[in-house]
Formats: C-alpha cells, sequence, structure tokens
C-alpha cells in the first residue's frame, strides 16, 4: 500500500483545460446566440447537443444533423464563498466544478462520483453520491435553474415562481423538456482530509439494519458521519464505508498509481486506524478504475498498471473504450471465435427502500451473480410543500418518498447468458424485480419496460402536463422514446 507524509495543507486538485471563469455578462450573450440559433433549427429537424463527453449508456449510431454548440455553458460562472453559492453553466463538469470550489474550502452538496458528469446532466438525470444520505440528490441543492424549453423559450425556474412546475419536474427528465444553461447550488464546507472505516457483514439483513441506524443517527460508535456507501463483493461479504471530515491526517493513501481503492476496503475493515485520503482524492476515489470495471481493460492487471498513465486512468477514457466496442462489436465477435457463452451487457442503477435491501441482494446473488455491487443510501432532503396532496411527490418524475432510506445498488458488467434466455434477459429481471420491491431505477443506461409501465413508474401524467407547458410543438423527444426507444 503506498501511503504519502500528509503535509499542512494536501494538495487540492486541478486539471489542464479547465473553462476560464465565465462571467454574467458572457453568460448573457451566450444564451442569446443559443436561443436564435435553436429557433433558427428546421421545425422537424431533431435537436442535438455538442457535447465532448458523455455519461449515458444508450449509445446511438452518430447523426449528421446539426448539433447546438453548448461550449459556452461549461464554466464556472461565480462563487460566493460566504453565502456557500456557486452560478455554474449547465454543461460545467464536476471536475470542472470541484477544481474551483476546494480551494474556497467547499463543495457541491452531493458530488457525482465520475470526474465527467456534467451538473446539468446530474440535475437532469440524477446524480448520487455518499453524502446523498443527509444531502438528498443533485437537484435539491439547486436554488433556481435557467433552462431553454422545447418552444424555444429562456425561463428561470424557482422552488416558488411561476416556473416552479419545471423546476420540480425538471429532475429525471434527461433533456426531453429544455436544456439547464446556468443552475444556481448551494455549496458546503470541506476539511482538508477524510477519514474512512469500513465495517465488514456476513449478512444483508444486518448490514441494511446498520445501515439504517448509521443514516439516522449520522454517526457511528461515537464518532461523526458525513460519508456512507458500501459494496457487496459477495451473499456474506458486505462492506459498508463510513467517512468524516477531519483537519488533520496522519498519511493520505494514493489510489491513482499502483494501488487499488476498492480492493483496499476489506484489507482496512475491521480494527485498526481505517485509511486517509485527501478531500479532493476522496472525491474522485472510484473515478479512477470506474469503481472496478477497469479490470476489463486489464489496467489492474499488475504488469500492465505501471504502464497506464496516470492522466489515462479515468473513467471517461475507459467510456470511450466502451463506445468503441459497441460501435465495432468487438468483444463479442471475439467471444464468438473463441467458442465461448454470449454475454449480456447489465449497467443498472436502482433505488430500493433499506428494509427491503437485503431482498434485492438476495435475488441480484441468486439470479445474476455479477459482483461487486456498489451500495449507496440517500434520504430527500427536500421537505413536501404546504397544501400537496398525498399522492403527489416534490419531484414528479421520479417519485421517491419523503422520510423514506433508500439505497441505491449499482452494478456494471457483464453477465453469462443461458441457452433459451429471452433477449435482455438479466435487465429484464431486474426491472421486474425493482418493480416488485416498489423500487425504480435511473434511465440512463437501457430500459425495457412497456410504455403503460413506463409512465406508471415515472409519472406520465405529470410529464404530460409539463410537456404541453415547454415543448408544446413536440421539438425534443419525449422520455419515453428517448430512455427506452433509444432514439
Amino acid at each position: 500500500m503506498t501511503r504519502e507524509q500528509s503535509g499542512t495543507t494536501p494538495h487540492q486538485g486541478s486539471i489542464e483545460g479547465t473553462a476560464p471563469p465565465t462571467g454574467m455578462a458572457e453568460h448573457r450573450v451566450a444564451v442569446q446566440r443559443l436561443s436564435r440559433e435553436y429557433r433558427a433549427l428546421p421545425a422537424d429537424a431533431p435537436v442535438r447537443l455538442a457535447k465532448p463527453t458523455s455519461n449515458l449508456f444508450r449509445f446511438r449510431e452518430p447523426s449528421s444533423a446539426p448539433a447546438l454548440d453548448v461550449s459556452a455553458f461549461s464554466g464556472v460562472i461565480s462563487i460566493d464563498p460566504v453565502e456557500r453559492l456557486a452560478d455554474v453553466g449547465g454543461m460545467t463538469t464536476y471536475e470542472e466544478l470541484v477544481a474551483r470550489t476546494l480551494p474556497h474550502g467547499l463543495m457541491p452538496m452531493v458530488v457525482p462520483q465520475l470526474r465527467t458528469i456534467t451538473l446539468g446532466g446530474a440535475v437532469t438525470g440524477l446524480g448520487i453520491e455518499s453524502s446523498s444520505f443527509r444531502n438528498g440528490l443533485p437537484h435539491e441543492s439547486v436554488q433556481e435553474m435557467e433552462v431553454l424549453t422545447g418552444s424555444g423559450e429562456v425561463v428561470t425556474a424557482t422552488r416558488d415562481n411561476v416556473h416552479s412546475d419545471l423546476f420540480h419536474g425538471f429532475p429525471n427528465s434527461y433533456g426531453t423538456l429544455g436544456y439547464g444553461l446556468r443552475l444556481r447550488i448551494e455549496l458546503e464546507p470541506v476539511s482538508p482530509y477524510v477519514h474512512l472505516r469500513h465495517l465488514r457483514f456476513s449478512d444483508a439483513g444486518e448490514a441494511m439494519a446498520a445501515l439504517e441506524v448509521i443514516c439516522d443517527e449520522a454517526s457511528h460508535d461515537g464518532e461523526r458521519v458525513d460519508f456512507v456507501d458500501g459494496v457487496s463483493f459477495a451473499p456474506d461479504e458486505l462492506y459498508l464505508t463510513l467517512a468524516r471530515f477531519t483537519d488533520r491526517a496522519p498519511w493520505t493513501s494514493d489510489y491513482t498509481g499502483t494501488d487499488i481503492y476498492y480492493r483496499s476496503i476489506p484489507r482496512y475493515a475491521g480494527e485498526g486506524p481505517g485509511d486517509y485520503l485527501t478531500i479532493h482524492d476522496y472525491l474522485w476515489r472510484w473515478d479512477t478504475d470506474w469503481f472496478w470495471c477497469s479490470r476489463a481493460f486489464g489496467t489492474q492487471n499488475p504488469l500492465v498498471r505501471p504502464l497506464w498513465p496516470r492522466s489515462l486512468k479515468r473513467s471517461d477514457v475507459y467510456r470511450r473504450l466502451v463506445a468503441w466496442d459497441r460501435r465495432t462489436d468487438f468483444s463479442r465477435l471475439l467471444n464468438h471465435y473463441r467458442g465461448r457463452t454470449p454475454q449480456e451487457p447489465l449497467i443498472q442503477d436502482v433505488e430500493v427502500g433499506v428494509e427491503r435491501g437485503a431482498e434485492f441482494l438476495d435475488f441480484f446473488h441468486s439470479e445474476i451473480g455479477m459482483t461487486p455491487l456498489w451500495m449507496c443510501p440517500l434520504r430527500l432532503r427536500e421537505p413536501r410543500r404546504p397544501g400537496m396532496a398525498s399522492d403527489e411527490h416534490v419531484w414528479p418524475l421520479y417519485p421517491l418518498e419523503n422520510d423514506r432510506l433508500y439505497v441505491n445498488f449499482g452494478f456494471w458488467g457483464l453477465v453469462d447468458m443461458k441457452p433459451g434466455q429471452r433477449r435482455a434477459h438479466h435487465n429484464r429481471r431486474v426491472e421486474e424485480e425493482v418493480s416488485r420491491l416498489g423500487g425504480h431505477k435511473s434511465l440512463y443506461s437501457d430500459a425495457f419496460y412497456s410504455e403503460d409501465e413506463f409512465w406508471e413508474l415515472y409519472n406520465g401524467t405529470a410529464y404530460r402536463g409539463l410537456k404541453e407547458a415547454y415543448d408544446p410543438d413536440g421539438r425534443l423527444l419525449d422520455l419515453y422514446a428517448k430512455c427506452v426507444r433509444n432514439r
């Protein structure tokens, strides 16, 4: 294990090519330009954004349609360290955002685990991380959002203005109501370091029960808990990782070189001092190896890892490799000519109530068999508004219940197919089980729901009202067409 002696100030992190600060005046000019370009598109032309990165796993064929240039919306406009607020372009990656906030001793309330997730993407497509048990989801720390709607109008939406319906309906709309151009978000203070403790469990029910107590109390064994996530390596080997801010560290670990973060979890579990990371390295602990998915590219092989540059140990590099493989069908053809069993990609995140988390794990280990699984608790931060009906939800397109602790289970890889299994057998079984357990799944990857089931799960009634208000001519795809039909 590589350990670096800590100094008085940890490396806060920087990136090459970070967009320069963008002032509000420049932002307004960019908004006017984009509005003109949008209105100039033919009414029957598909609307596409020219974006250099994506974290979606619904791969489409390349399109020759003109794409809107949104590069002007990829910078931090301003940071107010006193009020702990930031105005940020919607196409800004969290890597850029964190590089600007950490020097102020601040971070976004929730920092999704992959560097190139954009702020607008995390809000319209839902993000999550280990602070979500206390800070909810990224859209819950948004104070106002500026949206280019499907009608071509640019509106500013807040919780209580005339566009509050769009503010609350934007999360999980995946760009089918409009595009976030600017978001004002809350920030929270950080310490230079994070201290990690890993608790091992041999029973899923015990792990879920402990998770519920820890999240309710935000503490464990007398120590404050600021972050919680976990990993299931097997039915009888589960770990909860509890982390807290600290001003000092006896050492800091480095998982960007030869050592691998997820492999350190069993090693540091149980008694002992735990582990320490700088806040910068903690936020990106999963990105270096795309959780554990880098093993598919050989980068965890001890002979290969020292030769793979640190700058290329990044989730966006691995995703580009996956995209190339999908385009060329290379791995499927290779398995075919080697006589290997066909495999099904299973790349999903699902949310299940903590009280049913053990049931989901039992199902997954017995019927799917993929390991490891990521486990991340979340609870909505936003309270219900006065006057809301009992069957209404604060965030209607992803209708989670208030005051209920959920667990996000993330699993990403390939599963062997058996003769006679239906197309996308394992993906469909996951969808069926999550529905049976009263949960939901994120829509960044393949989905196979029937249209009726989809709209029942994702509040088709509320969505149709929003679509009529903000995209009455259907310039943008609807949510089912984009997330299930993959148009």
